[in-house]
C-alpha cells in the first residue's frame, strides 16, 4: 500500500503541462528585484543607480543570519532603487534595465571545487548563492541546513510531491534535472551531517520515479558520487496522491511516520525537508559558484494561449510574463502561486520572485461560475473530516465571525494551521474559512507588536 498522511482532499489535478519540456524566457525591457523574496530579513543594496551589472554579479548582500543575497540576473544599468509594486504592495526593489541584446549566458561567476567544501562552507554558499524555498515558502535555505546545537538529522526528505493542481515545476525539475539534484542532496547530506535521504513523488509521476530510481544507480548518481564523495543513502518513496501531502508535516507524517510536535520544527524529529527544486539549485550553483537568478514556472490555465514551463528571470513583471504567453481577452483572475494556496493579483508590474512556482489564468466565465455566495454553516463536519492537523474549523470559523481571536489562538490552535485551504474547498456553504483564519493571525500578530 502506498504511504500518506491522514485526512486531506483530492482536488482535480489538471496537470495539462505535464508533458511540457521546459523552455527559455526572454529578458524584459525593465527587471524588478525586491529586495525582500524571502522569509527574513530584506538583503542590502551594494550597487548604486547608474552602475552596470554582470548577469549573475551580486547586486544585494544578506542583511542577517535569516536573509540571504541577491543576483543580477541580466547585463543591464541599475535604473532605480526605491519602492516598486509588489504581491504585498509597494516594497523596496532593485531595477534593471538590460543591454541592448544582453546574452542569456551567465557572465559573473567564481567556479569551485565542491568534493573537499566543509558543513560551514555549504551553508555559507548557499546563503550568497541567495537560495530559498523554491516550493513557496521561500525560507532560506541554509538557514534549514546549519543544524541548532543539540540537534541532529537522520533523514533528508525531498519533496517531489507538488500536490498542487495545475502545478508541473517540479515535475519537469525532476524529469529534467536529476544530476543537479542528486549533486544537491549530496551536498546537504553533507552540510547536516546526515547519511541518508528519501525522495517523496507522488505516483501520478511515475515518469519521475522512475528516471530519479534510474538516476541514483546510473552513471549520474556515479557522477554526483565523484563530485561530492561519500557514502550517502539516497532513494525514493513514491506516494497516495492527496492534497496537501506536500507540507512539510504531512509528508513526514507519509513516508516517516512522525510528528512535528505543535510549535516545533522538522529538525526536532531529526529530519530536514527540502524541495526538490531547492536542492536542484544547490547542486547546479553551488559547483558554479553562481546565484539564483532564474527558476522554472509553470503558467497555465484556459485565459491563456500558450502554457507551458519556464525558466524565467527572476524580476521579470508578470505583464511581460503574460505578453509571452498569449493572455487572452476573455481573462479573468490570475493567480500567483496554485489556486489552493496562491494569491490573485491585479497588477500587472508585479515581478516574479525566487519563490513564485506557478501562474495560473482563469477566464471570467470560469471566475463567473465559482458560488462564492457565503451560506450559514450546516455543521455537516466535512472541514473537520479533512484538516489534516485534526483543527475544527468550523468552529474556529464561528470564533472568527465574533473576532474572539485570542481564543482561536489559546483554545482552538489557531496558529497550527498552516493555511491549506481544504476546509474552504470542502465547505458546501462556501464558507471562506482560511481567510477568516489567515485575518485572525494578522490580527494577533498585529497586537502582539509593541
Amino acid at each position: 500500500m502506498l504511504k500518506t498522511f491522514e485526512h486531506g482532499i483530492h482536488p482535480p489535478g489538471h496537470k495539462h503541462t505535464a508533458h511540457s519540456d521546459i523552455h527559455r524566457f526572454p529578458f524584459a525591457p525593465l527587471l524588478i528585484l525586491p529586495l525582500s523574496q524571502h522569509i527574513g530579513a530584506p538583503a542590502r543594496s551594494i550597487v548604486q543607480v547608474g552602475q552596470e551589472v554582470r548577469r549573475g554579479e551580486p547586486i544585494a548582500e544578506p542583511a542577517a543570519f535569516v536573509s540571504v543575497a541577491m543576483h543580477a540576473p541580466v547585463s543591464g544599468t541599475i535604473k532605480h532603487i526605491g519602492p516598486a509594486p509588489g504581491v504585498r504592495g509597494m516594497t523596496p526593489a532593485i531595477s534593471i534595465e538590460p543591454f541592448p541584446a544582453s546574452s542569456q549566458e551567465v557572465a559573473w561567476s567564481r567556479p569551485r571545487n565542491v568534493q573537499n567544501l566543509t558543513p560551514e562552507e555549504i551553508v555559507d554558499a548557499v546563503q550568497q548563492a541567495g537560495i530559498v524555498g523554491m516550493g513557496g515558502a521561500a525560507f532560506p535555505a541554509h538557514v534549514k541546513y546549519k543544524i541548532p546545537t543539540g540537534k541532529f538529522a537522520d533523514t533528508l526528505l525531498i519533496n517531489g510531491v507538488e500536490c498542487e493542481s495545475f502545478l508541473t515545476t517540479d515535475h519537469r525539475v525532476m524529469l529534467e534535472e536529476a544530476l543537479d539534484i542528486l549533486v544537491g542532496i549530496r551536498l546537504v547530506l553533507r552540510a547536516i551531517q546526515c547519511r541518508r535521504a528519501v525522495i517523496g513523488i507522488e505516483n501520478n509521476k511515475p515518469d519521475a520515479i522512475q528516471i530519479l530510481r534510474t538516476a541514483i544507480k546510473g552513471e549520474a548518481g556515479a557522477h554526483a558520487l565523484r563530485m561530492v564523495p561519500g557514502d550517502y543513502d539516497i532513494s525514493v518513496q513514491a506516494l497516495k496522491v492527496k492534497y496537501p501531502q506536500g507540507a512539510e508535516k504531512m509528508l513526514i507524517k507519509a513516508v516517516l511516520n512522525r510528528e512535528v510536535p505543535e510549535g516545533g520544527l522538522p529538525i526536532d524529529v531529526r529530519t530536514v525537508v527540502s524541495n526538490v527544486a531547492t536542492v536542484a539549485a544547490v547542486g547546479h550553483l553551488l559547483p558554479r559558484g553562481a546565484g539564483l537568478i532564474e527558476r522554472v514556472i509553470t503558467i497555465t490555465g484556459n485565459g491563456i494561449d500558450h502554457p507551458g514551463n519556464y525558466r524565467i528571470p527572476i524580476g521579470t513583471p508578470l505583464g511581460t510574463v503574460m505578453k509571452h504567453a498569449g493572455l487572452k481577452p476573455d481573462a479573468g483572475e490570475i493567480v500567483l502561486g496554485g489556486p489552493m494556496m496562491g494569491v490573485a493579483v491585479d497588477r500587472l508590474e508585479i515581478p516574479v520572485t525566487k519563490g513564485a512556482s506557478g501562474i495560473v489564468v482563469f477566464t471570467q466565465a470560469e471566475v463567473s461560475a465559482m458560488n462564492r455566495t457565503e451560506y450559514a454553516c450546516i455543521r455537516c463536519g466535512h472541514c473537520v473530516d479533512v484538516c489534516p492537523i485534526f483543527l475544527n474549523p468550523a468552529r474556529m470559523g464561528r470564533l472568527a465571525r465574533n473576532r474572539e481571536y485570542e481564543r482561536m489562538r489559546d483554545e482552538m490552535h489557531l496558529m497550527s494551521c498552516f493555511e491549506c485551504g481544504s476546509c474552504s474547498y470542502i465547505c458546501p456553504s462556501n464558507i471562506p474559512l482560511v481567510q477568516y483564519f489567515r485575518l485572525a493571525k494578522n490580527v494577533l500578530r498585529g497586537r502582539s507588536t509593541p
